[in-house]
């Protein structure tokens, strides 16, 4: 792994903005995708009026280790800011996300909201909630072949030919269970509410401390969805992969995995830190974005 940094205290963002003076801000967008790009465009001229833009980055390949930014804002979906959570690493900066995307967990405003909410941010008006990250290790032989600091989740995948595979769970280096199924997933409380939850896995918190292990399309009815402390270290072992099994950490493929590889995911250091302006709650958040309606609508 990256030698660690101290995250900016997300404090001392909140007090530099109520101190009186523009925030200094990292503005983050997948400029790849042209309803986006479009959109940022507009956006630019307002988001640069009211705030010290030190980079602009549509492609997410700037190298923002080296940058002292009080705040960053990231156009987009929710992908975006995992690419935005991903190119941070080690040093997370607090992310306001401006949902130009689909459902938006995480970016939870919209276009028009931002530029009312913008001067609220600037004055300190905000909160800044801390979320659980992960650190991936694969190791093989005692040795280390991949690894990586993740948001979402750690997924295993049977792979090519697409049989079931067995998968060993440890907790605490004691076997808790063995599945038989199509994939394991090991999740964080931000990462619930993606792929652990089209797999049946419960929605968590998003502040909570917990990890949540889904099966995917278990063989047997006795397997269900576990949430166990993130303070234990998680193992999961394939004896007999596939031919293309392999371990994907937020959507994106790690390493394939020969037999008895042991996949490692514990706690990371860095915390992720987003911005909750007033008014955004989390059980609004829900409400909104699930279609949670609370009753039975009859049919005229």
């Amino acid at each position: 792994m990256r030698g660690m940094t101290k995250n900016p205290s997300a404090a001392d963002a909140v007090s530099r903005c109520q101190a009186g003076r523009r925030p200094r801000v990292m503005v983050l967008a997948a400029g790849d995708r042209p309803n986006i790009e479009a959109q940022a465009a507009l956006l630019r001229p307002m988001i640069e009026t009211l705030v010290e833009v030190i980079v602009w980055d549509e492609k997410f390949e700037v190298d923002l280790a080296p940058l002292e930014a009080d705040l960053a804002i990231v156009l987009g979906g929710d992908g975006s800011i995992l690419r935005a959570a991903h190119q941070m690493g080690y040093r997370q900066v607090p992310i306001l996300g401006v949902n130009l995307g689909k459902l938006g967990f995480l970016a939870d405003l919209s276009p028009g909201e931002l530029a009312s909410r913008l001067p609220d941010v600037c004055r300190g008006e905000f909160q800044v909630v801390d979320h659980l990250m992960f650190e991936c290790r694969i190791s093989r032989g005692g040795e280390v072949i991949a690894e990586q600091l993740g948001l979402n989740e750690v997924a295993l995948h049977a792979g090519f030919p697409f049989t079931m595979i067995d998968v060993d769970l440890y907790v605490d280096a004691e076997l808790a269970t063995t599945y038989s199924c199509d994939g394991l997933i090991v999740s964080t409380p931000v990462g619930s509410t993606a792929h652990s939850l089209a797999a049946g896995g419960p929605i968590l918190r998003k502040d909570l401390q917990a990890f949540v292990i889904s099966p995917v399309s278990p063989h047997t009815l006795t397997n269900r969805p576990v949430v166990d402390s993130a303070d234990r270290t998680y193992e999961l072992v394939v004896t007999r992969p596939n031919e293309r099994t392999c371990a994907v950490v937020d959507g994106r493929v790690l390493h394939e995995l020969a037999p008895n590889d042991r996949v490692r995911v514990v706690r990371a250091k860095p915390r992720f830190q987003l911005v909750q302006v007033q008014g955004h709650t989390y059980y609004r958040t829900l409400r909104e974005k699930l279609g949670w309606s609370g009753r039975l609508n009859a049919k005229s």
